[in-house]
């Protein structure tokens, strides 16, 4: 055997006992696993509040935008 093939058959050797000490997760949820969901949940629920009060703001914004825009106008006129 040549030193190339050797230590690709011991990689592959070492892969496959790797493979087999990895414990399998079992069918059910921990309880790590399930307050892991409710976290993601609880993120996922305030990012959509978060997007909600940013598109609320972006249009209150776009309104007093308007307004100065418009009192800009009218005081130049005055003038």
């Amino acid at each position: 055997m040549n030193p190339k093939s050797l230590s690709i058959t011991v990689i592959v050797a070492l892969a496959f006992m790797g493979a087999l000490l990895v414990p399998t997760p079992s069918g059910g949820q921990t309880g790590e696993e399930i307050n892991t969901t409710q976290l993601l949940n609880d993120v996922t629920a305030q990012q959509a509040t978060i997007a909600d009060n940013q598109t609320k703001i972006d249009a209150k914004l776009a309104t007093i935008g308007e307004n100065v825009r418009q009192a800009r106008i009218y005081a130049s006129r005055g003038k």
